[in-house]
């Protein structure tokens, strides 16, 4: 395939038809076949069909999967391809008992497939790890939470860290959070430490809120929608209807990402029958550019900068002068570093031509209301911080926030991750309001700023943290420099892991370790006062309700709320204002005690939760109250050109993007069939186009491994990736997360948020 010389091969709208991709659109058939699939593998499906169909409806189950708004008004299947993925998973009658145990090493158990692990079954009872066997043993309860609080009581506080992945819902949270700072420490790093992080920490600084300003409402309104970096097709599948009734009322889509997401591109309502059958698939992106890895920040430069030749054109007519004089500050020093960038410095960092960028700001200049879409193309790069400046830049420029129909969303991933840190979870004493909880609790919560995921990696690996607590995730496997984890893994004195299936993670104990079982999400939890519901919260800032509906696997099953308000309870001192087993027998309390400690947000809680839609907790940028450090929406000057920390140097060093496939949720696997990407089988490829293979001397299927292409003194090394032939800019390659985690350092990433670089790596192809 040539390549005309005054025009990139990755055009606005063309796919590259000499390499693999999907020819069908997103949904349709193949999302119920993909569902169907998982399905027919599950030895559950009487109970699987009554909580989908109730899945995401006021009283029903709310999905464990991506966090994207559950509407008033539900279509009759509220679920996608994905989230119905996730619930299948959960409910799985297979066990992974004692007797499965009793027949596996932990060594034999690393052989297997992530998959093939997981898919070993739901946890049954709790356990311990015996070195002598080099196996997980039952244990009792009592013996396992009376050993976990005598071994916390015994450390300095601050060398233990709670962790908690999204799926513990604000009840469980909010007393894992009270739980830390009673004890003495705030060392609670999160799942969003690894995607999102970069937006609560450099979104509170340039709109004064951690989280994005945008409703469904905003949806209806909008006259264009700006994405960057989200793969919507496979990450949050039920936004797609919210695109596809945006576009078919005259709404311009414009999306920015290395690799062509057919999410993105068209969809077909898999709950129109007309769509499915003789309908044609609603086109979703009006332009799809495939911006170079790092790139983003180029590219919103050029759209700034179109957006200034504008006004300068018609001066008073583009720029919404009243909005930059009364609610912003930095216009000017912004304005004027974005004249100085140059056209050529932008072409070569974005990979996208000036046209290009020039009909992507006419759609934005002919708009009166744009929403920003992001993902974690936009938040995993070393100078992410940027990216999501200049994204706020660009929206600030013509008053597109704080008003109907315009604002900045990112999609979050999992589908509590940001409700957690709403009730507490967080490093910093600013999550969890430390006079509240003097004033409710009698405790002295600590002032010292607690560890973040790769703070107290850092910490591990200097032996300054002796015990670690995991309220459910698979966190060795998910973060950077994996190799470097699991060898100091086993130095922490203590270990437990409360989770539902054995992954990968549980396979590094410490040197005493429990692997707790509880309850799923789609699970009855029974408690004193009878049937409990829990609580989450969306990307869009809205709290729901949910029931689950299932049959628990085991009698020995306990709430996540259970388990850790046993954990506290044997660990701290006996204090009357601490009622673990009063709040245990009635999570109505707990939702009490969330009200009194945020009243802003949690007014009325449970008398609101399970209000149709969910309930709005408030975002004090949405009206236009910038809780910044100087009290208005701050504008950002770019300092350079690139959100990656280092350009790639030499003829076979490339950035890599890792990628989460279409049959996966975070480090979850369930399938080998990446069918969006048109990509099936093994997930130990490489994905590189046609122009660099040749270039580099490469041919398709060749072996081949990757290298990390930062001096730093390590060897961080990938062996066995298969060369395949696919549609992605020059000068970058993909593959999965989390099989190639371990070519990123630790060290590597957002300068800000220390969240981990893994979109924007430095790599050399070594044949």
């Amino acid at each position: 395939m040539t390549t005309p010389p005054d025009q990139p091969r990755h055009t606005a709208v063309d796919q590259d038809p000499d390499t693999p991709y999907d020819k069908n659109a997103s949904g349709g058939w193949g999302s119920l076949e993909g569902v169907s699939r998982i399905f027919g593998k599950s030895e559950s499906s009487t109970r699987a069909l009554d909580i989908l169909r109730l899945q995401n409806k006021p009283g029903g189950v709310m999905c464990t999967s991506c966090a994207w708004a559950k509407p008033a008004k539900p279509h009759p299947f509220e679920f996608c391809e994905n989230g119905a993925k996730a619930t299948l998973w959960e409910l799985d009658t297979r066990s992974a008992d004692p007797d499965f145990f009793a027949a596996h090493t932990l060594s034999e158990l690393r052989e297997l497939h992530d998959h093939d692990l997981e898919k070993s079954g739901r946890l049954t009872h709790p356990l311990r790890y015996d070195p002598a066997s080099d196996r997980y043993l039952p244990v009792s309860w009592d013996e396992a939470i009376a050993d976990i609080g005598a071994r916390l009581k015994a450390i300095d506080p601050r060398e233990a860290v709670f962790y908690s992945s999204g799926h513990a819902g604000l009840e469980a949270s909010y007393l894992y959070a009270l739980f830390a700072r009673a004890m003495g420490h705030q060392n609670l790093p999160q799942s969003s430490n690894m995607c999102h992080e970069t937006t609560s920490v450099n979104l509170q600084t340039f709109l004064g809120t951690p989280v994005g300003t945008c409703v469904l409402e905003d949806f209806d309104h909008c006259d264009a929608i700006f994405f960057f970096g989200q793969n919507t097709g496979s990450n949050s599948p039920r936004f797609l209807h919210t695109l596809k009734d945006a576009v078919e009322r005259g709404c311009k889509i414009v999306t920015f990402n290395p690799v062509r997401e057919r999410g993105l591109v068209e969809f077909v309502d898999p709950q129109n029958p007309v769509q499915m059958t003789v309908g044609k698939p609603t086109e979703i992106s009006d332009h799809y550019y495939q911006v170079r890895p790092g790139g983003d920040v180029a590219v919103l430069a050029g759209l700034m900068k179109c957006v200034l030749e504008a006004e300068d054109a018609a001066p008073g007519t583009v720029l919404d002068h009243d909005f930059i004089a009364a609610e912003t500050t930095g216009f000017e020093e912004t304005a004027t570093a974005v004249r100085a960038a140059g056209w050529d410095e932008i072409e070569r960092h974005s990979g996208l031509t000036r046209a290009m960028i020039e009909q992507a700001a006419a759609v934005y200049l002919s708009a009166d209301n744009v929403i920003g879409i992001y993902g974690m193309g936009l938040t995993q790069h070393v100078n992410g911080w940027l990216n999501l400046g200049m994204l706020c830049n660009l929206l600030l420029m013509r008053g597109n926030v704080g008003r109907l129909g315009a604002g900045i969303s990112p999609v979050r991933g999992h589908s509590n991750v940001q409700g957690q840190r709403t009730v507490g979870i967080g490093e910093k004493s600013s999550h969890m309001p430390a006079d509240k909880l003097r004033e409710m609790f009698g405790i002295d919560p600590p002032e010292e700023e607690g560890l973040n995921a790769v703070h107290a990696c850092e910490a591990l690996l200097e032996g300054k943290v002796r015990a670690m607590i995991q309220l459910g995730g698979n966190l060795v496997r998910a973060l950077p420099d994996r190799e470097r984890m699991e060898a100091a893994w086993p130095d922490l004195d203590l270990t437990v892991y409360i989770a539902t299936k054995p992954n990968r993670t549980h396979l590094t104990p410490g040197k005493v370790a429990y692997l707790l079982p509880c309850l799923g999400r789609t699970d009855e939890d029974i408690q004193a006062s009878g049937q409990q519901a829990v609580s989450m919260e969306d990307s869009l800032s809205h709290i729901y309700g949910s029931i689950g509906r299932a049959r628990p696997h085991s009698r020995e099953l306990k709430s996540e709320t259970a388990i850790v308000a046993a954990i506290a309870k044997a660990t701290l001192p006996p204090n009357p204002r601490l009622k673990w087993d009063e709040w245990v027998g009635n999570y109505d309390l707990i939702r009490d005690l969330i009200a009194e400690t945020f009243p802003d947000k949690f007014a009325d809680f449970n008398d609101r939760l399970f209000e149709p839609g969910g309930f709005y907790r408030g975002n004090p940028a949405r009206e236009r109250n910038w809780q910044t450090e100087s009290g208005k929406a701050q504008f950002t000057p770019p300092t350079t050109l690139s959100a990656l920390g280092e350009e790639p140097q030499g003829e076979r060093v490339m950035t890599l993007v890792t990628l989460r496939s279409n049959d996966q949720f975070n480090t979850t696997i369930y399938g080998f069939s990446d069918r969006l990407r048109g990509l099936e089988g093994s997930r130990d490829i490489l994905l590189i186009n046609l122009d660099e293979m040749a270039r580099l001397g490469l041919s398709e299927g060749q072996k081949v491994a990757l290298r990390c292409a930062i001096d730093d003194g390590r060897e961080r090394r990938v062996e066995g990736l298969t060369v395949t032939g696919y549609d992605l800019p020059p000068g970058c390659v993909a593959g999965y997360y989390p099989e190639l985690n371990p070519l990123i350092p630790l060290s590597y990433h957002e300068k800000n948020s220390q969240t981990p670089a893994y979109k924007g790596t430095p790599v050399e192809i070594v044949a």
